[in-house]
């Protein structure tokens, strides 16, 4: 007898099954809601937090502030911020849940396989963010405020007013942007696992790969060559990673 016929699995019916999936879904929710409460509180704080890298690079360039050109700007701001920062702060609470829904009918080797595909992508998502914030806003941002012309020899100044809906929905695109660029490790063992590739392949496309990366690092980013060889290097590292990984999954 195997080790994992020792191991008896629960056995629910159909309508347990939908009790349990509701369960948890009303879990999600209502931390969701909770959250989003929360964080509407802190909504403006959290918009300086992420105006940082842009105010510090503006210091003595002139008079730098944001505007808003529509009298529901503000709100609806307010709003967005409110919301995708319950997205991100709730997506550990999901992938956790998740688990639990799956957990009962796995065993316990199954666990030990699906683990990974919970609690990895959370992770990564974030490793992405935190190079956005610390790395790409700083070294985008000089590029574009670098257009700006506070002295003209002609009189006319060009200075950036930067308004505060498009320059979170900017910061919205880079976090999704490098934060899903950054599950490729994820994406190729479970494709590996699959038997719908193998790390011979990855090997053998390597440089179609790199090149690929690049153009997906293109499209992602603003468009400065600087933000895209931030985004692309990390992730021929992980391409990299990503086909020892596979040489180890069976």
């Amino acid at each position: 007898m195997s080790k994992n016929s020792k191991h008896k699995l629960k056995r629910f019916t159909l309508e347990e099954h939908l009790l349990e999936f509701k369960y948890c879904l009303m879990k999600v929710v209502f931390s969701f809601i909770i959250i989003t409460i929360i964080t509407f509180q802190f909504s403006w704080d959290i918009f300086y937090l992420l105006s940082k890298p842009l105010s510090k690079l503006s210091e003595g360039e002139g008079n730098f502030h944001f505007i808003y050109t529509k009298l529901t700007e503000g709100f609806m701001t307010e709003l967005k911020i409110s919301f995708i920062s319950s997205l991100f702060l709730c997506s550990p609470i999901f992938f956790y849940q998740l688990y639990k829904f799956l957990e009962p009918g796995l065993y316990k080797k199954e666990k030990k396989v699906i683990m990974p595909y919970i609690f990895f992508p959370p992770m990564l998502f974030l490793i992405g963010v935190l190079l956005v914030y610390f790395v790409v806003m700083p070294i985008t941002w000089r590029f574009f405020i670098s257009f700006q012309d506070i002295n003209p020899k002609h009189g006319i100044p060009i200075i950036l007013e930067a308004k505060i809906s498009e320059y979170i929905d900017l910061i919205v695109e880079l976090f999704i942007g490098f934060g899903l660029a950054f599950q490729l490790p994820i994406l190729l063992v479970m494709l590996t696992k699959l038997k719908i590739i193998n790390h011979h392949q990855l090997k053998k496309f390597r440089r179609y790969s790199i090149v690929l990366i690049f153009i997906l690092a293109a499209i992602l980013t603003p468009p400065d060559v600087i933000s895209q060889v931030i985004l692309a290097l990390p992730l021929v590292l992980l391409y990299e990673i990503s086909i020892i990984l596979c040489k180890r999954v069976k």
